[in-house]
């Protein structure tokens, strides 16, 4: 991505040798901040998560496998966060090598996209346990959630590798830098990966959960009206939904549109630097903000059953027993999200 010096900004406009300027101070301030936020609670929440699950859950469900995952993805790039800390705030400056530069886009892109997947996994799990709760038993097994975690992984690394190659860092302006996507001269070779990219990776994984996530409210909302029984706890479940697709929305989707417009302009709009500094500027201010979702996956978790905030509650207060431990004692390996 364009990046600058310690006063002036410019960026390479195109591969013709023009230059834009374009101001990125609030890099400095804005991304060493927000990315200490995210390193600070994402290894408190996904470290508190997996101890909670290896010490504390005696039963896995298949929706335990897919956090597990998602955590282990989450602490994964949390743990490549001092180097872009260090390097925004040495004003964009990149002193650890190329290797690094290399692992620390790579990391961003398996975290943001294990995420996406794992969270497709967890949405297809429990639509059909709420729409086909009998019927789907055979396809509801703890084998094939490791399966189909393994088959995620696989998938993701393998759909990443292109950016081992893309990201690189390079010299600007007489400092070292470590470019986001891939470096200028190279972004008309970047653009059809990239959208590739955010077909596979984002689109068809953000439909499914839609889909899936509509059904089962319209399922919910069906048996509310027809059987009285446990209404509350139909109730719960569309208010979980709800707020589980509102955060998603919130932290992939501007993310997704933002990058997808700034390929559009790098490549065909480059001559406009209005457009080009409006767009970056969209851009890198949800870069970071898609960060959160490493914090976010485990307050699910959470915030999921009265029974996980009791034992959290319980195992923080020096052990001491929570009420809704001792009310949900027979289900204690019931941690479905």
């Amino acid at each position: 991505t364009m990046t600058g010096n310690n006063s002036l900004f410019l960026a390479l406009n195109s591969t013709n040798g023009t230059y834009c300027p374009v101001s990125e101070a609030y890099k400095q301030y804005l991304l060493p901040l927000t990315y200490c936020v995210v390193l600070v609670f994402g290894l408190a929440l996904n470290g508190t998560l997996l101890w909670q699950i290896f010490c504390r859950t005696k039963t896995w469900t298949c929706s335990v496998i897919y956090l597990v995952n998602l955590a282990v993805a989450d602490l994964l790039y949390v743990l490549s966060l001092p180097l872009l800390i260090v390097s925004y705030a040495m004003d964009d400056v990149w002193v650890f090598g190329d290797f690094a530069c290399k692992a620390v886009r790579f990391f961003f892109y398996t975290n943001l996209y294990c995420s996406i997947n794992f969270l497709m996994c967890i949405s297809v799990h429990r639509f059909l346990g709420v729409c086909f709760p009998l019927r789907s038993m055979p396809y509801r097994t703890k084998k094939l959630a490791i399966l189909a975690s393994a088959a995620t992984w696989i998938f993701v690394t393998t759909e990443l590798l292109p950016t081992v190659v893309f990201a690189r860092s390079g010299v600007i302006n007489n400092m070292t830098v470590c470019y986001d996507l891939t470096s200028p001269d190279n972004f008309q070779a970047y653009f059809p990966y990239g959208v590739v990219l955010t077909i596979t990776g984002f689109l068809i994984p953000f439909l499914i959960i839609c889909a899936c996530n509509c059904l089962m409210i319209k399922t919910l909302w069906r048996a509310e009206e027809k059987i009285n029984v446990g209404k509350e706890i139909r109730r719960k479940s569309v208010r979980t939904i709800t707020v589980v697709s509102l955060l998603f929305v919130l932290c992939f989707v501007p993310f997704h549109i933002t990058r997808m417009i700034y390929l559009i302009v790098r490549v065909d709009f480059t001559e406009d630097c209005t457009v080009l500094n409006f767009v970056m500027l969209s851009y890198k201010i949800w870069r970071p903000i898609v960060s959160f979702n490493s914090c976010i996956n485990p307050i699910l978790y959470f915030t999921s059953t009265d029974s996980q905030r009791g034992r959290l509650l319980a195992q923080l207060g020096r052990n001491k027993v929570h009420p809704a431990v001792k009310s949900n004692k027979p289900a204690q390996g019931n941690n479905k999200p």
